[in-house]
């Protein structure tokens, strides 16, 4: 198992209209291909204006497979034509993360 952690750090006092666009035009789409996230959070305290998703897959081929259905999906482009014409992000990181052997699945 791996975990895709990422993060979009967004323009100051933005992550209510981000979270707007995501649950009108992404959540569904992004869930149909990626099934339930492990994590959907935004910052309360510290490094604000970031929203946090992180992601389980089986393994890089699993994930690249639901990223490739789910770039392929027109629902998708309309999300991220959305997201690009709100332009709220200013950067965004990601990190693949591999589970230890006594790490439990967070999909179980």
């Amino acid at each position: 198992m791996i975990v895709d952690k990422r993060i979009y750090t967004l323009k100051p006092a933005s992550v209510p209209a981000y979270m707007k666009i995501y649950e009108e035009y992404g959540l569904k789409t992004q869930t149909k291909h990626l099934g339930k996230p492990v994590g959907w959070f935004f910052a309360e305290v510290g490094a604000l204006n970031r929203i946090t998703h992180i992601w389980a897959f089986d393994d890089l081929a699993d994930r690249t497979k639901k990223r490739a259905a789910m770039q392929s999906d027109p629902d998708w482009h309309t999300y991220l034509k959305h997201m690009r014409e709100a332009g709220l992000l200013l950067a965004q990181e990601n990190e693949i993360l591999v589970g230890a052997p006594w790490s439990p699945d967070p999909r179980k």
